[in-house]
């Protein structure tokens, strides 16, 4: 297959991309640039469906989308090494390729925001980078970008001086090593601010506090991670319970990764 050749998968393309550059930016935690035409069609909050160059490994790896750079065509992705597959993701280096599908997930919506608008954004461990293309976005559009970011200590901390370039960053860590001691509920139940949208991407306990303080809000969403198979909302691996119904189930590679508060069962 020539490298640079894709076919549509629905509105999913599969296709080569080339890898530009990696670099271990914590410990176990990797920043991986890619290029191809499909960034052209990416949007803040979807991810790619990364296949693992290694035939040990059947099943596509999900990696949220860090930032999007459309005239370059290259999108930069951050993980942290979880297994064997994404062990063998960090070995890759420039001039690689690597066989993506994508892009998957309906993102965040961002639409009607403005330089009256005031957004929180809240982002916890490697849930933190899905929010830096957010920041940067409405940042362009004059909105009011406030951060919490929640760590489990100092050697975790990424992506600070990224986001503090589009507005107030706040860091909490578990251990106080660095920044404010506790978790981002430290910081959030002080700010005064009436924010006209609040996005959020983290670990499950950090989800469900969002879900619960902000879940009549009308435009509070939540990034969840979920193990995948298909990725393409065919085998039902990734679903969850929607409040108040036993039969109705949403699918996070699907119908999320986004979800309103309030709209799925944590």
């Amino acid at each position: 297959m020539n490298p640079t050749c894709k076919k549509r998968l629905g509105a999913i393309r599969l296709e080569t991309m080339k890898v530009v550059a990696q670099e271990e930016i914590a410990p176990a935690i990797f920043e991986l640039v890619l290029e191809g035409e499909m960034v052209e069609a990416m949007r803040a909050g979807q991810f790619l469906h990364l296949r693992v160059p290694d035939d040990a490994h059947l099943l596509r790896r999900p990696i949220s989308i860090s930032s999007i750079d459309k005239v370059k065509k290259q999108c930069h992705l951050i993980y942290r090494i979880e297994g064997a597959g994404t062990a063998i993701f960090s070995t890759l280096s420039q001039g690689d390729t690597l066989d993506v599908m994508g892009p998957q997930g309906n993102g965040f919506d961002l639409s009607d925001l403005d330089e009256q608008s005031q957004v929180l954004l809240v982002g916890g461990g490697i849930g933190v980078p899905p929010l830096l293309e957010v920041a940067k976005e409405l940042h362009a559009r004059g909105v009011k970008v406030v951060t919490v970011l929640g760590f489990a200590t100092k050697d975790a901390v990424i992506l600070e001086t990224e986001l503090a370039q589009y507005g107030q960053v706040f860091v909490t860590t578990d251990d106080g090593s660095y920044g404010i001691k506790g978790n981002v509920s430290v910081v959030i139940k002080d700010l005064d601010n009436q924010f006209d949208a609040v996005y959020s991407c983290g670990a499950p306990g950090m989800m469900k506090y969002i879900n619960q303080t902000f879940y009549n809000h009308p435009r509070a969403y939540l990034s969840l991670e979920s193990r995948m198979a298909c990725g393409m909302g065919a085998c039902y691996a990734c679903v969850l319970k929607v409040p108040e119904s036993e039969t109705v189930s949403q699918r996070v590679c699907e119908d999320g990764p986004v979800f309103r508060t309030g709209t799925v069962v944590l």
